[in-house]
């Protein structure tokens, strides 16, 4: 039967950033790539926004088969014992910050699949007590400098963990990777396991031990990334794996 009719829900930190309206409109290309690709494996997607709060996210997701948490503003550093005012620090979303951090507690004890896009790597690492590392520098080859948001995404290659369901996703053990993040992983959450690093050691991909969780800090979204990418990942979501790992190989 596949996943004909099953209920994606893709969940953003908020919907409207009329402050900035160039990243706004990167933001929405970048989630409509993942919804078009949901679409055509055969998922019912619904859109969600985080910063109506946990009760609202936590009610129109209840009944959802699958999660994607998308990328978005820094994680407010209450919730992993940082402080304010480090360097490229943008606005805080606490109330998309709790509410994504409570769906994402939630499916791990549902074992409801779930995909994390960059800042979802974040909000799954400060879920189960991880730290982040709030700014990577102004030289980080994590992401452009200086540039239009258009131009933000950095290629770099990731090394895959060999025994990891993310290298069985991607069907290699070494990938090439579109990303644009200041902060990254520093000590990592209870449960969760280190599966891809960049070649400066900084984490680019987290599993759980028991869930089935996973967490890119890349973005396979972005229209640079290489193809297949985002198709393979998706299709943990279901279960399929094969013909993803294909159009990756």
């Amino acid at each position: 039967m596949g996943i004909q009719g099953r209920s994606l829900a893709v969940v953003e930190a908020t919907r409207f950033r009329g402050d900035d309206p160039e990243y706004h409109g990167y933001v929405q290309l970048l989630v409509g790539a993942v919804i078009a690709e949901a679409q055509s494996q055969g998922w019912t997607v619904s859109r969600l926004a985080a910063d109506d709060g946990v009760d609202a996210l936590l009610a129109r997701t209840e009944a959802a088969d699958a999660i994607v948490v998308m990328g978005g503003e820094d994680i407010a550093p209450r919730f992993y014992g940082g402080s304010t005012g480090y360097p490229g620090e943008s606005r805080h979303l606490e109330t998309a910050d709790e509410a994504q951090l409570a769906l994402v507690r939630r499916a791990v004890e549902r074992e409801t699949p779930l995909l994390g896009i960059c800042r979802g790597l974040q909000i799954l690492n400060v879920a189960f007590g991880g730290t982040i590392v709030q700014h990577l520098g102004d030289d980080s080859t994590h992401r452009n400098h200086g540039v239009p948001i258009r131009q933000i995404m950095a290629s770099h290659p990731v090394a895959i963990a060999e025994d990891s369901l993310t290298a069985d996703l991607l069907g290699a053990t070494s990938v090439d990777v579109q990303s644009a993040h200041h902060q990254a992983v520093d000590a990592v959450g209870s449960g969760l396991r280190v599966t891809g690093r960049a070649p400066d050691g900084h984490v680019e991909a987290l599993e759980h031990e028991t869930a089935p969780v996973i967490a890119v800090q890349w973005h396979p979204e972005d229209p640079g990334a290489p193809a297949g990418q985002l198709a393979a990942l998706i299709a943990h979501l279901s279960g399929v794996q094969s013909a993803a790992v294909a159009a990756v190989a």
